[in-house]
């Protein structure tokens, strides 16, 4: 297990747009796996490269069903609309309520290139949208209706 240091907003990291993923190898693997275990440790469901200090294109989701690991990620579809509360590992102390699609469809790659389509709802689009988000330098903040 190794657990990096997440990066907390203000950082000029998370504001920053990643670069793409194009080498499929063992460092790749090891930051997946360092993310995951960092997300598990910090009891979040979902963490973006660029929060524990790398401008790459991958996220790790877990919202109880299991690690979803997306490299390269982009939405293709959306339907419906839904407002909840989020919070972030990188923003601390500050919960609100953001409106996000009900329903998110997702291309991406996994950690050997191969592509995949994925798709969810309610709390799993809202984190497929929140991560994908911190992939272009955006913090859910920036997305509260004020």
């Amino acid at each position: 297990m190794a657990l990096r240091r997440v990066t907390k907003m203000g950082e000029p990291v998370l504001r920053k747009i990643c670069k793409p993923v194009n080498k499929f190898d063992e460092k790749l693997a090891q930051l997946l796996d360092d993310m995951a275990d960092t997300m598990y440790e910090a009891d979040g469901v979902g963490l973006a490269a660029p929060q524990v200090g790398m401008l790459k294109r991958a996220v790790v989701i877990d919202v109880g069903e299991g690690i979803i690991e997306l490299i390269n990620p982009e939405i293709i579809e959306t339907a419906g609309e839904q407002t909840d509360i989020e919070g972030c590992l990188s923003v601390d102390n500050i919960n609100e309520e953001v409106t996000r699609p009900y329903f998110v469809k997702v291309k991406a790659q996994d950690r050997h290139g191969n592509e995949f389509e994925i798709a969810g709802e309610e709390l799993l689009a809202r984190a497929f949208c929140h991560e994908i988000d911190h992939l272009n330098g955006i913090l859910f903040v920036d997305r509260v209706e004020k």
